[in-house]
């Protein structure tokens, strides 16, 4: 196999400083796994969580995901949970990368990792999805929107994911949890995240139990479509996929019309109809066609979005002034913990 040139792998960055490790060992794993030598190691942009690196080896091309180096908040970052979830589904009709092999060795880079099919395709980073004529917009949202469905229409019992979670109570002990998360990585004050703390255990739905498998960090980004059709090939990021209530991850679905294009890449405020893009009210109703619910999502189901996703962004910028973050751009994507906060309050206080 011929390496590809850096020039031809535009979604890759040579291996930040914070992330090297020795490869010799990597290469003895892959050896072990039957995929040959080790030709190149390179790491993939963007990524605020588990370091992932494109592996070019002999047999073919594979992506890693590894936990990031230093001290880690407790349950976070289980790549072991990633590998198990996409093995389980790749028996469905949800679109995922192959799963290819884990190691639990922290001995072989550092820390547990796992590898995963490459797949080929297109990834969209802007929701209002500039690079589209206006006409194939519409397809990408139908097309993540079935990728939603088809998610949240398995039984996790039927593949071997009954235990992938607790089952019930998902809202209540989420935001107990990500509570403790922000105790845990608090570097300043976030008076919006206090407010949601205590306002969301408050204002939980009636008929919550509903158990899924939930993705968690489900986005436009966090999806590789087919080179040419409005259809996904791969979800990918499952680090946050436990069971829980689906809504939860359409809510979170939602965020991008629910917050302006200065905080993380919103649409709040732009003629969707003239972008091509349909509503969320339209979205929404597709989803619920292809699930079969007779109810949506709420303003609590979007809050409680924002305030999960402020806590990860205070935790980004924790590891960045910590030095172990695994982007760039981790400083400057974790100031946007206020904002986000502060719009999850705003619609929390339109529903009170």
């Amino acid at each position: 196999m011929t390496a590809p040139s850096p020039s031809d792998l535009p979604e890759t960055i040579p291996v930040r400083e914070a992330h090297r490790f020795p490869t010799e060992a990597l290469e003895a794993f892959l050896r072990e796994q039957g995929l040959g030598a080790l030709h190149e190691l390179r790491q993939m942009r963007g990524g605020q969580s588990n370091p992932t690196f494109l592996v070019m080896a002999e047999a073919g091309e594979y992506v890693l995901r590894k936990q990031p180096p230093g001290k880690l908040l407790p349950s976070a970052h289980a790549v072991d949970r990633e590998f198990r979830v996409l093995q389980a589904l790749s028996r469905t009709d949800v679109p995922v990368p192959q799963a290819v092999a884990f190691c639990a060795d922290p001995s072989v880079i550092g820390t547990p990792f796992y590898l995963m099919e490459r797949l080929h395709g297109r990834v969209f980073w802007d929701p209002m999805l500039p690079e589209l004529p206006r006409e194939e917009r519409a397809g990408i949202y139908h097309g993540m929107n079935e990728a939603l469905a088809r998610l949240h229409l398995v039984d996790p019992a039927a593949i071997g994911l009954s235990d992938f979670g607790r089952a019930g109570n998902y809202f209540q002990r989420q935001v107990e949890r990500w509570s403790k998360q922000w105790t845990a990585s608090k570097t300043r004050e976030n008076a919006a995240i206090d407010r949601l703390a205590e306002w969301l255990p408050a204002h939980i739905p009636a008929d919550s139990d509903e158990t899924r498998i939930v993705h968690g960090d489900f986005r436009l980004d966090n999806m590789i479509f087919h080179k040419t059709e409005p259809r996904v090939i791969g979800i990918i990021d499952w680090e946050l996929a436990t069971l829980g209530h689906p809504l939860a991850d359409l809510g979170y679905n939602c965020i991008a019309y629910n917050t302006d294009p200065t905080a993380y890449r919103g649409m709040l405020g732009r003629d969707l109809p003239a972008l091509g893009i349909p509503t969320q009210d339209e979205y929404v109703r597709r989803y619920c066609e292809r699930t079969g619910r007779k109810d949506g999502i709420t303003p609590f189901h979007v809050a409680f979005a924002l305030f999960r996703l402020a806590v990860i962004l205070e935790g980004v910028l924790a590891r960045s002034k910590a030095g172990n973050a695994s982007s760039d751009e981790a400083s400057q994507k974790g100031a946007l913990g206020i904002a986000l906060a502060e719009r999850g309050w705003e619609l929390a206080r339109s529903q009170a």
